[in-house]
């Protein structure tokens, strides 16, 4: 069983819970806005994805341009970062897929089917 990650009102979201259905894969649902992931786990996902820290932020989100993100990510630390991600669900991207070895973030699904069929 993995942990699904997401926004439900999000449509890419809603789009890749109904490919986990319609697959048959078995996943815990968290709503990231009510539940937002800590610094550890963020700290975690990051390590396993491989991926760059940039990806893990919800670019397109309203909260990320108020905040003018885009200019000042570069110059801070990669804790500093994850603990900014752990204030708040919404500038986390969605959705994440968290199994056992991997961590998947956003919806490819050929990059899903390969993970988890």
């Amino acid at each position: 069983m993995v942990k699904f990650i997401c926004y439900p009102k999000c449509t890419t979201c809603q789009k890749a819970k109904r490919w986990l259905d319609d697959n048959k894969i078995e996943y815990n649902l968290r709503d990231v806005k009510l539940n937002n992931p800590s610094f550890e786990e963020l700290s975690r996902w990051y390590k396993m994805s491989g991926l760059p820290l940039k990806k893990f932020f919800n670019t397109s989100g309203i909260l990320y341009k108020s905040m003018e993100l885009k200019t000042k990510l570069p110059t801070m630390t990669e804790e500093e970062q994850l603990k900014l991600l752990a204030t708040d669900g919404m500038l986390v991207k969605r959705p994440i897929v968290v199994g056992e070895d991997f961590v998947l973030v956003g919806f490819r699904e050929t990059e899903w089917q390969d993970k988890l069929k």
